[in-house]
């Protein structure tokens, strides 16, 4: 019976201590990675709230995902460019865009070098490289080194209900 309730306070000291040590997501916008920019976008939570819709809100700004072949972008095979909906920065052009058969819109590149920045995720368990907006700071998704090898080799894995996007005239 000691053993057992032994057990039970360490498993629940871990628990409240991994609560402590939360999830790896630091605020992108107080990251010293983060680009300094004159356009920088900051805007309150409930800004942000006002601006977005409730699942745009939750991928953006608090590091979501969208279920997979869910996305308004996965097919779409219109010409034109990928604009982040929380500042309406070209991210992706169409001519990036390529089928990974993952579920997600995928693109080999930005749309420029100044579009997005990265940082080391080690949220759920996992070790991935994490792709933000450059100018906003929001989360677009995740970039893996599995993509075309002809194109470089990457992946971005972006999730489409943050992205708007615009058709070339």
């Amino acid at each position: 019976m000691n053993l057992f309730w032994t057990c039970a306070a360490l498993a629940s000291a871990l628990v409240v201590g991994l609560a402590m040590l939360g999830n790896g997501e630091a605020d992108p916008q107080s990251d010293p990675r983060s680009p300094k920019r004159k356009d920088k976008v900051v805007l309150t939570e409930e800004a942000w709230k006002k601006r977005l819709t409730p699942e745009q809100f939750r991928i953006l700004r608090k590091q979501g995902t969208e279920p997979a072949f869910c996305s308004p972008m996965y097919d779409n095979k219109k010409t034109g460019a990928y604009h982040c909906v929380g500042c309406d920065l070209p991210l992706f052009l169409s001519g990036h865009k390529f089928h990974s058969g993952t579920g997600w819109p995928s693109f080999f590149q930005p749309a420029a070098k100044d579009a997005i920045w990265t940082r080391e995720d080690n949220s759920h368990g996992m070790r991935r490289v994490e792709v933000l907006c450059a100018r906003c700071d929001g989360h677009l998704g995740h970039v893996f080194d599995d993509g075309p090898p002809t194109r470089g080799g990457l992946r971005y894995c972006i999730n489409g209900e943050i992205l708007k996007f615009v058709e070339a005239k």
